[in-house]
């Protein structure tokens, strides 16, 4: 073979620019059809309009038009009250490729990669030929900034075709950013109206306001007044670290003893946890970092996996938590008139790859919702809606992994995504969210955090079923008791008048039939209380005695309005009530206000007894005699175990709800 060949193979090897590499890959951001490109084209621009109002700790108010040109050209406005953007930084902001501030912040940002809103420029040129055009204003400044902007991607950096500076009135400060673009737009699931309801569910503090291209005005009001606290940087936590990564740290820290690096590189690393992984790793305490080796940095990740570590700090994280879960819910999905709203579920912290992450789960059942087809599933990452590659997505494979039908969904063969009248969210919330792929449509199946979904999900599982069991008791008891009630005192009466005697009193034999004890709460809010009410009606044959329980905020009811006192409250938010002697066909009342609590807050009362046969409840769960409220919560663990271990009809308690002794 002659050697020329190679020299010739030499000359044709060339370095391309990373702009280019994505002009001709356009579908790896998200730009694969013209449907999902006007989306992305949307969706890019929304996410860092978000990010910059919340840094700026401002509601976000947002306005998007969609406008179309002609056959598939659109033009796209997204319009924000930000702080703005200085001047010199706007060309690079959306006009170069792996520009940004967020790639190395170990922080929660919907924005990760610094390509999104730079990707939509470069697709608009690329389709019709048309530059972007960026307004921007910033507060301390009278006038705007504008200019139109096209990506060289030779170079990966900005072309200014035009600027001027511009009177924007009414406007203190805030972005304009508009792009032409090819693209279709269709409604249904995954639409630029379905990307913004879900922006707006997990982001209750922002008024959304969409123009679409048949014209009128959509309004997605905020729910929620409070803007999200700002997120802190953070180090890396140890659990999880790679090997490779921790040779790099090593290699350019500014630490001279590996005490030092441990504690300074890593959070909850103190000096007094770095000398214990030091020793356990055999490795000198006083040794520069930059002269570990390999099997010295495989020690120091062994030994960090026995030590004891704090859990990963939260203020690097921004989750919606569970009341603003429900409040967004609520808002966005009120006109399908749930059933019922299941007490959303906010894990712990835990950790992958040095990354903290939260899960959260919510569940919409009931109302509008059709039971003959799968349930809905929302997901969501960094507040941000994943509206493409459902199927890949770890969310997805851990709703499938479920049993739903230990929980009341129907689900064929105990796998895959369940039927029924439900809406499942979940809400990932990372410093790095694992996405399969550039255009960040769906989550990694990392083991840690699928564990955690599944967890999540069985949790706020548990509460549905709960609801469903009571729900489902109610209602077979009161068929049965409206029978009862009808048919008993008909038969007294005629045969009464057939033997001519008196109607008898009859309330003995009803309650010898029913032999129940029947628990019936209510909540109405009115005037800005709930209203709260507990009955316990006794239909058995005898005295009945037993304590009641209730999860309710107790600092928060008008004592004034208390008809019965408690025996014991605890943590502010727990209560029970002594019920002695309750005789046969007698009522026991439990009635009282909330004041100053907000109305998607408590929309249900948790009610629990103690010390009264199962078997003789309704309307109510019934707690072991044997589980300590010391505890008040049963481990996570032994929910799990007993939900496996169950049979299919069983009762899953909710984990979060109190588990109270009977202690009489």
């Amino acid at each position: 073979m002659s050697p020329s060949i190679a020299h010739e193979l030499a000359k044709k090897q060339k370095e391309i620019s990373v702009s280019e590499f994505f002009e001709k890959n356009k579908q790896i951001l998200g730009f694969d059809s013209l449907t999902r490109a006007l989306i992305t084209s949307v969706k890019e621009p929304v996410d860092n309009s978000l990010d910059a109002c919340e840094d700026a700790g401002a509601l976000p108010d947002i306005v998007v038009k969609v406008e179309k040109i002609e056959n598939t050209e659109y033009r796209v406005t997204v319009e924000d009250n930000g702080p703005g953007i200085v001047k010199n930084q706007v060309p690079n902001v959306f006009a170069r490729l792996l520009y940004g501030s967020r790639f190395h912040t170990r922080a929660q940002r919907r924005g990760q990669q610094g390509i999104g809103v730079s990707a939509v420029v470069m697709y608009g040129q690329l389709t019709t030929g048309k530059a972007a055009k960026v307004r921007s204003k910033i507060s301390d400044e009278e006038v705007a900034y504008e200019c139109e902007l096209i990506l060289d991607t030779k170079k990966n950096k900005p072309d200014k075709i035009t600027e001027d500076f511009v009177i924007w009135d009414n406007k203190p400060h805030g972005t304009s950013f508009q792009v032409h673009v090819k693209g279709k737009y269709i409604g249904g699931k995954q639409s630029i109206f379905e990307y913004l309801k879900g922006v707006a569910i997990v982001n209750p503090h922002a008024k959304i306001t969409f123009m679409p291209p048949e014209g009128g005005t959509i309004v997605f009001e905020r729910a929620s007044e409070q803007v999200p606290p700002p997120t802190k940087e953070v180090k890396p936590h140890p659990e999880g670290v790679e090997l490779g990564e921790m040779l790099s740290m090593a290699k350019y820290t500014e630490s001279r003893k590996m005490t030092s690096f441990l504690n300074t590189e890593f959070s909850r690393i103190s000096y007094r946890v770095a000398r214990e992984i030091c020793d356990l790793a055999g490795v000198p305490q006083d040794q520069d970092p930059q002269d570990m080796t390999l099997e010295q940095a495989g020690g120091i990740l062994e030994a960090i996996k026995k030590v004891k570590i704090m859990a990963p700090e939260t203020d690097c994280l921004s989750p919606i938590g569970e009341t603003l879960i429900r409040k967004g819910l609520k808002n966005v999905l009120g006109d399908l008139k749930a059933d019922f709203y299941a007490p959303p579920v906010t894990r712990d912290p835990r950790v992958y790859g040095g990354n903290p992450f939260i899960v959260e789960v919510g569940i919409v059942y009931g109302g509008g919702l059709s039971s003959e087809e799968p349930v809905q599933i929302l997901r969501f990452a960094n507040r941000v809606p994943l509206m493409y590659q459902q199927g890949a997505c770890a969310i997805t494979q851990a709703i499938e992994a479920v049993d739903w039908r230990r929980y009341g969904l129907e689900q064929r063969g105990g796998q895959g995504i369940p039927f029924g009248p439900a809406i499942v969210l979940v809400h990932v919330a990372s410093t790095k969210i694992p996405f399969t792929s550039e255009s960040k449509e769906a989550v990694a199946n990392v083991p840690e955090i699928r564990e955690e979904i599944e967890l999540a999900l069985k949790a706020c599982a548990r509460k549905l079923k709960t609801h469903l069991n009571k729900a489902a008791k109610k209602s077979k008891t009161r068929v049965k008791f409206e029978i009862v009630q009808d048919i008993i005192p008909m038969i007294a009466e005629k045969s009464a008048k057939i033997v001519g005697k008196p109607v008898p009193d009859i309330a003995g034999t009803i309650t010898k039939i029913m032999n129940v004890v029947w628990i019936e709460d209510e909540v109405a809010f009115e005037k800005g209380r709930h209203h709260v009410s507990v009955k316990a009606y006794n239909y058995t044959p005898k005295s009945q005695s037993f304590h009641l329980h209730m999860l309710v905020p107790y600092d928060k009811i008008d004592e004034k309005t208390l008809k019965a006192k408690p025996i014991e409250t605890r943590d502010e938010n727990k209560a029970t009530w002594d019920v002695k002697r309750l005789g046969s066909t007698d009522v026991f009342e439990l009635a009282f206000d909330l004041k100053g609590v907000p109305q998607e807050q408590y929309d249900e009362s948790e009610v629990y007894v103690s010390g009264i046969d199962a078997a003789s409840v309704i309307g109510c769960e019934v707690l072991p005699g044997d589980w300590d409220l010391e505890h008040l919560r049963i481990t996570e663990e032994g929910v799990a175990e007993e939900a496996e271990e169950g049979e299919e009809g069983e009762v899953d308690y909710d984990e979060g709800a109190e588990v109270i002794n009977n202690e009489d």
